[in-house]
């Protein structure tokens, strides 16, 4: 009786999706903050060269 209830709390995992989810997102918001600075540089840069295409081609 025992072994069969240890194997029922083993093989239930109904709320191991929302908190690997919410793992997930608390590290991406953490790295999001640690490299603010660097994402915002590589993303001027990035549409610097958009735009500076796009003005080439559409000239």
């Amino acid at each position: 009786m025992i072994i069969r209830n240890l194997k029922k709390l083993k093989s239930n995992n109904a709320g191991m999706g929302t908190v690997e989810m919410i793992l997930i997102i608390v590290v991406l918001i953490g790295l999001v903050l640690i490299f603010k600075t660097q994402i915002q540089e590589l993303a001027g840069i990035i549409f610097q060269k958009i735009s500076a295409d796009s003005s080439a081609i559409l000239a």
